[in-house]
């Protein structure tokens, strides 16, 4: 963005020089019978490529630029459609998780109620242990599920930013 602003503030110095010379020109031609300067012709010549110059470079800057709008745009959507596919895979996620915990839940229950008929002396030793295996086995199964959605987020995250940090590379 500084190259635009330095060629902007060339451009305007150019412009700024053209028309000190239109008006030397207008101020020497304006004299009855004075002629322009010798050297006025050579210097208009000059100012006319220069400008024409800083034209050219103006133009090679605003394409530039709209390539660099249209790739930002790219980035953009990109950014969302990633956004969009994290989104949707977390929801799937959590619903898969909040699943696992109601079964838990409801598995805690049978294990209360398994404890209490065996207090009554009508339950099954073998199968208050395999209840109880079975809840270990659910309360590692939340365990993991909760590591694999820190890791998800994380992994999402660092992706982003580094989406974000290559993007601001890019307009600098």
């Amino acid at each position: 963005m500084s190259q635009i602003e330095d060629l902007q503030g060339r451009i305007a110095a150019a412009l700024d020089r053209i028309g000190q010379g239109i008006d030397r020109m207008g101020e020497a031609g304006g004299t009855e019978g004075a002629a322009p300067a010798a050297t006025e012709p050579a210097e208009i010549e000059a100012l006319r490529q220069e400008l024409e110059d800083e034209k050219v470079a103006n133009e090679q800057l605003r394409e530039r630029v709209k390539k660099l709008q249209v790739r930002r745009q790219r980035l953009e959507e990109e950014l969302q459609s990633a956004r969009d596919d994290v989104a949707g895979s977390l929801k799937k996620f959590d619903g898969e998780l909040q699943g696992l915990r109601a079964a838990n839940e409801k598995l805690r229950e049978i294990n209360g109620l398994l404890r209490e008929a065996n207090g009554a002396g009508v339950g099954d030793a073998e199968l208050i242990n395999t209840a109880m295996e079975v809840e270990l086995e659910g309360l590692r199964a939340v365990r993991a599920a909760d590591r694999a959605e820190t890791t998800i987020i994380y992994t999402e995250l660092n992706e982003a930013v580094e989406n974000l940090r290559a993007a601001k590379q890019a307009e600098t």
